[in-house]
């Protein structure tokens, strides 16, 4: 199944039902706003978030992404007129299945992926906020399991992803009991990076994304891919992996207006590097103007 969709420049804001994609200052900035649902995870949100994900892969312009709710939650889970109404096998299949081409798109994604907060996230909503790589939660803000009061297994990826962060053992506690986590407490389990005041939470949030958007997002997505293998791989082929990375690395834009700067103690302009980059392999055909 493909999405397409397109290409909107710096400015423009483009709205879907339920879901509003901005790019400001190189962060595509993603907010579910269905208050009557607790911005649920309904046909027109799963929609939006596949497109926001592709431009995300395509567009140069886009440095970092910030995926937030508005209202009182970030994400309340599933929608509850499809568990309802298209509950049959093939109905529930084919719906995960879709879900795969925008999700593990999103995880993989070459650039920092920063999801805030500022609510409750619940069952499939928590699975979602576990896409980012870096979280950021307000005070008020809760995780919540819920899959077994359903009598469901967890989906949006959280099987994979929480005993990644917290071990085996939590995680199954955690899942089995339809657990609850403050914010607080995620932060010290490690699921959350940061607790914000619930006043001002989204400009602070989106202020650590547009730090991460000002780096280098080049070696930050080397560096993200290889980390993904750690648990999988030994020792050894970690080792292997740096080698062949690092020599990469070097040979960008990104490097190498780093290490100008440095030497020059100026401040690095990590964007323009990317765009010097860009450039460059344009000129190359290594990109056409579709990417």
């Amino acid at each position: 199944m493909e999405f397409r969709l397109h290409i909107l420049k710096p400015g423009n804001i483009m709205t879907e039902n339920h879901i509003h994609i901005d790019l400001q200052d190189g962060v595509l900035v993603i907010r579910l706003d269905s208050p009557e649902t607790r911005n649920s995870l309904t046909p027109s949100i799963r929609d939006g978030l596949a497109r926001a994900t592709e431009r995300a892969v395509t567009d140069p312009d886009v440095r970092a992404v910030y995926i937030t709710g508005t209202g009182k939650a970030f994400c309340a889970g599933g929608d509850f007129k499809a568990l309802t109404t298209h509950n049959d096998s093939w109905s529930v299949h084919n719906r995960f299945r879709q879900l795969a081409h925008w999700l593990q798109p999103l995880i993989r994604l070459q650039k920092p992926v920063i999801t805030g907060l500022n609510g409750v996230a619940v069952g499939g909503g928590m699975g979602l906020a576990l896409a980012g790589d870096v979280i950021v939660a307000a005070e008020s803000a809760k995780l919540m399991a819920g899959f077994m009061r359903l009598g469901v297994v967890p989906d949006y990826g959280m099987m994979y992803q929480l005993p990644r962060l917290v071990g085996m053992g939590r995680a199954k506690q955690f899942i089995f009991t339809n657990g609850t986590w403050t914010a607080e407490q995620a932060l010290e389990l490690g699921v959350v990076q940061e607790v914000l005041p619930d006043a001002d939470f989204d400009a602070q949030a989106l202020e650590r994304a547009k730090e991460l958007a000002n780096g280098p997002i080049e070696a930050m997505g080397m560096a993200k891919w290889l980390m993904e293998r750690s648990f999988e791989s030994s020792f050894e082929e970690m080792m292997t992996f740096e080698a062949l990375a690092q020599p990469l690395a070097f040979r960008t834009e990104a490097h190498q207006e780093g290490f100008g700067a440095l030497k020059a103690k100026e401040t690095p302009d990590f964007p323009a590097a990317s765009k010097r980059e860009f450039q460059y392999r344009h000129a190359k055909g290594e990109v056409t103007d579709d990417e």
